[in-house]
């Protein structure tokens, strides 16, 4: 049976789009669909004095009332999926990471009810961190219609991109649309303050063969195993994080991957990672190196 894809939702536009994208995900892996209402209230209402109506018991019946609402609008959405809906009493994390277990991606909208984040929420940002299965953080609504589809992959370091880099071409296979490749390189302060105008930047050049050859050793198997994809290298000079928000601007989807700290921090994600589950427009995947295509 192929691993489930789980969703969290509270009732929050965020993350009935969340719900719609995970839908829509699930029809084209064919794989189950959990949806996952996971609050705190319950530990800490106080019981309603005998003969009064019971506060527990009305914001119980309200998480079930959403949860019930997220599944109907997925099975209308994609009547071919199998889902099911889970209400938990505990923390939102916790019970989103614990349902994730042995799943192919936690799907999250970017922020949900309340004022848990100016930009991104705080459960989103925390599971993204901490999460063992990839993490897809859908905002805004449809991709732009630009002619053309990419899901766009920020390829980093070699020898920590396997896991993002199957993703990405999974991705773009199921969709029917090509793969933006972009590797953002640096030269040493020390290398690049030596040059004077006009002069031949050897170099630069040096630096420039060495990142293109990164590139296509990284991209050998993945497109070798995916014929079909179209690929597009973007290999520049610059930090990640200008050319990364740059191309992903009309992307379908942004994939990245995570190397986790080894420091039980609440959040263990790089500053790219941050950077792009900030500010990118479009649904953001993070991948952990040990994670899967799914």
């Amino acid at each position: 049976m192929a691993a489930p894809l789980v969703v969290g939702t509270d009732g929050s536009a965020d993350a009935l789009r969340a719900v719609d994208w995970a839908t829509d995900e699930a029809a084209l892996r064919g794989c189950p669909l959990r949806l996952v209402y996971a609050s705190l209230w319950a530990r800490y209402e106080v019981p309603a004095l005998p003969g009064g109506g019971s506060p527990r018991a009305r914001r119980a019946s309200a998480a079930r009332s959403i949860a019930s609402a997220a599944e109907e609008r997925a099975r209308a959405r994609r009547p071919e999926v199998a889902v099911t809906a889970r209400v938990c009493d505990e923390d939102p994390v916790y019970a989103l990471l614990d349902a994730s277990d042995g799943a192919a991606a936690l799907i999250v909208g970017s922020r949900g009810h309340g004022l848990s984040g100016v930009i991104l929420g705080s459960v989103s940002l925390t599971v993204a961190a901490r999460a063992h299965c990839p993490v897809v953080v859908v905002r805004g609504g449809e991709p732009a219609a630009t002619g053309e589809r990419w899901v766009v992959l920020g390829l980093g370091a070699p020898g920590t991109m396997t896991a993002a880099v199957d993703f990405a071409f999974t991705e773009a296979a199921l969709r029917g649309c090509g793969v933006e490749v972009v590797h953002a390189w640096t030269r040493p302060r020390q290398e690049s303050a030596t040059v004077r105008v006009g002069e031949f930047d050897e170099t630069r050049l040096f630096h420039e063969q060495q990142a293109k050859r990164w590139v296509d050793e990284a991209l050998a198997r993945p497109t070798a195993m995916h014929p079909e994809v179209p690929v597009r290298r973007i290999v520049v000079e610059s930090r990640a994080r200008p050319a990364l928000l740059q191309t992903a601007a009309h992307a379908d989807l942004l994939v990245v991957g995570a190397r986790r700290r080894s420091v039980a921090l609440p959040l263990q994600l790089g500053l790219v990672n941050h950077a792009m589950l900030h500010y990118a427009q479009c649904s953001i995947a993070i991948v952990p190196a040990e994670a899967s295509a799914g």
